[in-house]
């Protein structure tokens, strides 16, 4: 299988994750047993969305701009863990935490598919 193949494969994972996550709370309501900051649901949900219909499909194709999608995704996910770090550190869920952490390990794993399998293109 070709790295692309595999990363876009956990890109569209990692997105649908977030997409259940965001979309629990917004679509369906559910009440969580903590609190949940009121802007985060939204921010999961549109990256669970465009990880879903934009970056893994540019991965998944091979684009030219596959790597800058990767990078801006994660460029998100490491700013959104400082703003949760530093801003609302005393309000955060843990499992917000937990799952910021999740999702950066894995689009870090994602970058270095996408940065091989380009390599190997070259």
């Amino acid at each position: 299988m070709k790295l692309n193949k595999l990363a876009a494969i956990l890109a569209f994972i990692i997105g649908v994750m977030a997409l259940f996550a965001g979309g629990q709370v917004i679509l369906l309501g559910k009440v969580q047993d903590y609190y949940v900051i009121d802007w985060l649901p939204i921010y999961n949900l549109i990256m669970g969305l465009v990880t879903v219909f934009v970056t893994s499909i540019l991965i998944w194709k091979n684009s030219q701009f596959a790597m800058t999608a990767v990078v801006v995704t994660l460029a998100a996910q490491a700013t959104m863990i400082v703003v949760l770090q530093t801003a609302y550190r005393d309000v955060v869920a843990p499992d917000s935490i937990r799952a910021t952490v999740i999702r950066i390990g894995v689009w870090v794993i994602i970058l270095a598919l996408t940065f091989i399998q380009k390599a190997k293109g070259k």
